[in-house]
């Protein structure tokens, strides 16, 4: 059985709420979360409902200040972003940590705050989770192709390169997070992220690398 690893969610939300909104005090945390041995470091993700620092761009300051431990978004919604943009953000964030970047995903909880952010960004709502399948398979292709034309029922887009590639040549690894009934089809094997110590865990699934790739081991997770 993989070890268990503990990791540290940073409190961009807490902080926000506090109206604190000096990003020094979460790069500290997170060098101290390393200092103290912890295994990895997380920021969540959701600019509208529960506005906060923004994930990639704090991970970004992290990955600069800090040497071992792991990065990681818990959870990034990949729905309210392109995949070409996005792809592009996590292959530079996955460059600058050095491959130590995993990309928790979700879809968004099923409630009228989280409905009213999409709107907020002109996505429709019921259709979040077929855009993050397919956000999912077009960033995979862009990380691993040096040219790529995409046709889906969201994304469309030709002849396409990015620049940098991630420091894996299959791209970071993606864990898919949610509760309950799986709203994914994604090929998937079991993680776990829980929210909070004194609530059960949430299921997270890392996702499968394109055929021919070499898989990233992933152990067990446990984020406070």
């Amino acid at each position: 059985m993989a070890p268990l690893k503990i990791g540290y969610l940073l409190p961009t939300r807490d902080q926000a709420v506090r109206g604190d909104h000096d990003p020094d005090q979460l790069i500290d945390q997170a060098r101290r979360a390393e200092a103290l041995g912890f295994d990895s470091v997380w920021a969540g993700d959701s600019p509208v409902t529960k506005p906060r620092a923004d994930p990639l761009l704090l991970l970004a300051a992290v990955a600069i200040a800090t040497r071992r431990i792991t990065l990681g978004t818990a959870v990034l919604l990949p729905a309210l972003r392109h995949p070409i943009l996005l792809a592009h953000q996590l292959a530079t964030l996955d460059r600058l940590a050095d491959g130590r970047l995993i990309v928790g995903m979700g879809g968004g909880f099923p409630n009228a705050n989280t409905e009213a952010q999409f709107a907020a960004v002109g996505v429709v709502f019921p259709r979040r989770i077929s855009r993050l399948e397919e956000s999912i398979e077009a960033m995979r292709r862009l990380w691993t192709a040096e040219e790529v034309s995409f046709s889906g029922r969201h994304f469309d887009f030709h002849d396409v390169r990015l620049a940098p590639a991630p420091t894996r040549p299959a791209g970071p690894p993606i864990w898919l997070a949610g509760g309950g009934e799986p709203a994914s089809s994604a090929t998937t094997t079991p993680r776990w992220k829980p929210s909070r110590p004194s609530r059960p865990c949430s299921p997270v699934r890392h996702t499968r690398p394109p055929a021919g790739s070499t898989p990233t081991p992933a152990p067990e997770h446990a984020t406070w």
